[in-house]
């Protein structure tokens, strides 16, 4: 009998949902159809109070994740911009020293809007933090004593890069949704 060659072969990936003052991260195991959460955890950066030593750990972290797991890709969160643009600035870092950690290791990454994330996991675009949580501890089977909820946002950013297929199907908006966004706050010189 020949093999069934339509199971994905075993992948980790590693899912990163970035913040300046909660880092969350979550590593997850594809073994055919079985998929188990193998890592998941917080970094908490509110103690340091130099946003170069936040940039500086975090990316720490994610060299520190990269060489325990040997991850075959990367998922993280894409920019979310609000109304405060500093916070999106700091944001942003974040997220560029978590792709430069995975840029220097050449792990493919794809980013995934936080409206994607919500409808692959629970089917809902506009679920809340804690129907997406709900939904990677029922999934994963994960203790929900033990779900910290910037880890649960990680492993739900890694369940929907499974459930994509590896590929980002939806465009997040980038820097294109953000100047659209905020026409009337840019100055044109």
């Amino acid at each position: 009998m020949a093999a069934n060659n339509s199971l994905p072969r075993e992948k980790i990936i590693l899912g990163l949902d970035p913040g300046t003052q909660v880092f969350g991260y979550g590593v997850l195991k594809q073994s055919g159809r079985e998929v188990i959460a193998i890592q998941m955890g917080v970094v908490r950066l509110e103690k340091f109070r130099s946003h170069e030593i936040r940039l500086a750990k975090i990316y720490e972290k994610v060299t520190q994740l990269i060489e325990e797991f040997l991850p075959d890709e990367m998922a993280i969160e894409a920019p979310f911009f609000g109304k405060n643009v500093q916070s999106a600035l700091k944001l942003g870092r974040a997220q560029g020293v978590s792709m430069a950690a995975a840029i220097a290791r050449q792990i493919p990454m794809v980013e995934y809007s936080p409206k994607t994330v919500k409808q692959s996991v629970t089917g809902n675009g506009n679920a809340s933090k804690e129907q997406v949580a709900a939904m990677v501890v029922r999934l994963l089977k994960i203790n929900p004593e033990n779900f910290l909820m910037d880890a649960t946002d990680a492993l739900a950013i890694a369940l929907t890069h499974l459930n994509q297929g590896g590929k980002q199907k939806e465009s997040s908006g980038g820097w294109e949704q953000f100047l659209k966004a905020n026409a009337g706050r840019i100055k044109k010189s």
